[in-house]
């Protein structure tokens, strides 16, 4: 099947979107170049996302969005409030790590399309609190965690972890011993919260 011959369809864009930014990188992708990617008119591609910046928006937040799906089944896991925290904080650092280390080149895409959708980010960072102020909501909920207000303690949690998901920190993820040095920072917040 050729490509015109398949729908057009927003899911289609983004993923040659992704392709053509891997090619090109920020600065010299256009619409023109998705379009040719994908066998159709740049029209066509605005059609489906109205402006460049609407388009480079999608596929920032499809981005981010792989991070936050996985995170949040592992939120919504049934076990204790400690065990869930140590892994969810795990799990955040290896996607990220991981999206720097698989494919640098789209990862310092990434970092510039992140820096131009600053809604986009704020809300992935919203839906990465709101899954740990969910822990940390239970951990009250069931006495193991001493926090008057699991909101506020979540953002220090998120806080106190960035140099283990910041992308800004990418280039430290390589130091021999960031596991070690994310283990310690882990222990020092889980302690924190602990009632006893």
């Amino acid at each position: 099947m050729s490509p015109t011959s398949e729908t057009l369809t927003a899911e289609r864009i983004l993923e040659a979107t992704e392709e053509v930014l891997r090619r090109h990188g920020p600065a010299k992708a256009t619409v023109v170049d998705v379009a040719r990617a994908l066998g159709v008119s740049h029209g066509s591609v605005y059609r489906h996302f109205r402006t460049k910046a609407v388009l480079r928006g999608a596929v920032t937040k499809r981005w981010l969005d792989r991070t936050t799906a996985d995170l949040t089944a592992l939120a919504a896991e049934d076990r204790g409030p400690e065990d869930l925290l140590r892994a969810w904080l795990a799990a955040l650092f290896e996607a990220k790590r991981r999206k720097a280390g698989d494919d640098p080149e789209l990862f310092a895409t990434y970092q510039v399309l992140t820096e131009e959708n600053g809604q986009v980010v704020g809300a992935h960072i919203a839906d990465l609190t709101d899954q740990l102020t969910q822990i940390v909501g239970t951990g009250v909920d069931s006495g193991e965690f001493a926090a008057t207000d699991p909101a506020g303690t979540a953002r220090a949690v998120f806080h106190a972890t960035a140099r283990f998901h910041d992308p800004a920190y990418a280039p430290a993820w390589r130091q021999p011993d960031i596991e070690a040095q994310f283990e310690a920072v882990v222990e020092l917040v889980v302690r924190g919260l602990r009632t006893r």
